[in-house]
């Protein structure tokens, strides 16, 4: 008996069912559940007739045969649209923008993307929607119920596609192969872009700069860039950003996940960006060259940024001072000192710090911690920098070289300097007697003559220094060290000055070996 009634109904798209069963097949529409197999060709369909019409097409005659792979077809037609996947024919024009396409309903589904027409809205959130499959997905996210789970990592996934491609992650398969190059990728829709980069097709182009690029999602992220549009924004924190992946990257900050791992060292990172850049701390590769100086580099933006040396550019310019800078970082730390905001406050000494890794840095100072040890000569360090600018005294290594004259130097900042030797630039100003120095750290020993301040007391005897290394020095009177150690006799020195003027005074009158007379 029919009462018209409707008993089951979908929590996704709201269809109704009289019947559960029919609401079970409908379900497998948005999980992408396909729990029917040919025993054939193990192709999967979600109800049972599907199955049973697709097993006819392994009895029906396929007389139409590829020539390049061997495949068969039942019709022309079908065999006429796959040779276009070997050959590249694309016969199919958009008007619009000129995409080529190999079959008619790839150039329907494109064509909508021109008129802007989004015919599927989400009752949730009236989001709206160009395909209805886009929708079936997105109407996904309002549930919580994700029914596929990692059994490696016991992350859940919303459809099975999802937990497919996730799972590549762990296994690393990657299936899709790049016929020019070889080089194989875990997605479709990342061959394609990749494609793009073979053909140096770019087809869409940036109404607001003129910009070209290879492919939609490349042109809307830019697009923001303009508008200013950050459309994924975090639940912890509020930060917003314009590409999702930048979203993804972040959250990772706050949920602690790392699922890429060092096959050599084990260590974890939130991006396989990061992985691929500290592999090659292992293999010693550096791919990116510099066509004017040879210099090789890992990463692609410090080729970018070294170029900047050759070409004088520094496209970062200070919106208060108009001061230019060749990177980004360079600009965020300059424009630290023209605000007074320290939001970063050391809960031991209440000091305040304008950037949290400054911070982070202070604190070690509390807590004694030094996580990075050099390996010639066991010597720790509170940050990295400070143990790569030591490995350079055991390797003699001066990566910076003066463009005017022969001279190297260890630090980047001992080059900029000296520099300013050549060009007679003095950017630091005293406001008591507008003396100009050329580095800042000559700047504050000046100042402390006109405030007479001695910052730096000795624990031992309370006596007062204008500066670090004169207490350093003092201390010394206290523990008797003598640091500094002459290679020809046995002496030794407090200070590198009494070393260095010691050095001439030795003269060796004589041949008879074991003694040198010190004048």
């Amino acid at each position: 008996m029919h009462t018209g009634k409707n008993l089951s109904q979908c929590f996704v798209c709201q269809k109704s069912f009289s019947r559960k069963s029919n609401l079970t097949e409908h379900m497998r529409i948005h999980t992408g559940e396909k729990p029917y197999q040919c025993s054939e060709c193990q192709k999967r369909f979600s109800i049972k007739p599907h199955l049973y019409r697709h097993a006819l097409t392994h009895s029906v005659k396929k007389p139409y045969q590829c020539s390049e792979c061997q495949k068969s077809f039942s019709s022309k037609s079908y065999l006429t649209e796959h040779i276009r996947i070997h050959t590249g024919d694309k016969p199919y024009q958009c008007s619009e923008c000129q995409e080529r396409f190999c079959n008619k309903q790839s150039l329907s589904r494109h064509v909508i993307t021109h008129s802007g027409e989004k015919p599927y809205q989400c009752s949730k959130c009236q989001k709206r929607f160009s395909f209805k499959e886009s929708l079936y997905r997105h109407v996904l996210t309002h549930s919580v119920e994700k029914p596929y789970q990692c059994s490696e990592c016991q992350k859940y996934f919303i459809e099975k596609r999802d937990l497919t491609i996730h799972t590549r992650t762990h296994t690393g398969e990657k299936p899709y192969q790049c016929s020019e190059c070889q080089k194989r990728f875990c997605k479709k829709q990342s061959l394609s872009r990749h494609v793009l980069t073979h053909t140096g097709e770019k087809l869409y182009q940036c109404p607001e700069c003129q910009k070209y690029f290879s492919d939609k999602r490349g042109l809307t992220i830019h697009t923001r860039t303009h508008t200013g549009e950050k459309p994924y924004q975090c639940t912890d924190c509020q930060k917003c950003f314009n590409a999702k992946t930048s979203f993804t990257r972040h959250r990772r900050t706050h949920t602690g996940e790392k699922p890429y791992q060092c096959s050599e060292c084990q260590k974890c990172f939130i991006d396989k960006n990061s992985l691929t850049h500290h592999i090659r701390t292992h293999t010693g590769e550096k791919p990116f060259q510099c066509s004017e100086c040879q210099k090789s580099f890992s990463v692609k933006i410090r080729l970018t940024e070294h170029t900047r040396i050759h070409t004088g550019v520094k496209p970062y310019q200070c919106s208060e001072c108009q001061k230019r800078f060749c990177n980004k970082q360079s600009l965020s730390q300059h424009a630290m000192t023209h605000s007074v905001e320290q939001p970063y406050q050391c809960s031991e000494c209440q000091k305040c710090f304008n950037e949290k890794c400054r911070l982070t840095q202070h604190i070690k100072t509390h807590t004694g911690e030094k996580p990075y040890q050099c390996s010639e000569c066991q010597k720790c360090f509170r940050i990295k920098s400070s143990l790569t600018r030591h490995i350079r005294i055991h390797t003699g290594e001066k990566p910076y070289q003066c463009s005017e004259c022969p001279k190297d130097f260890k630090l980047k900042s001992l080059l900029t300097a000296h520099v300013r030797y050549h060009t007679g630039e003095k950017p630091y100003q005293c406001s008591e007697c507008q003396k100009c120095f050329s580095d800042k750290r000559s700047l504050s020993r000046h100042i402390i003559t006109h405030t007479g301040e001695n910052a730096y007391p000795c624990s031992e005897c309370q006596k007062c220094f204008k500066n670090k290394l004169s207490l350093t020095q003092h201390i010394q009177t206290h523990t008797g060290e003598k640091p500094y150690q002459c290679s020809e006799c046995p002496k030794d020195f407090k200070l590198k000055s009494l070393l260095t003027a010691h050095i001439p005074h030795l003269v060796n009158i004589s041949h008879t070996p074991g003694w040198i007379l010190k004048l």
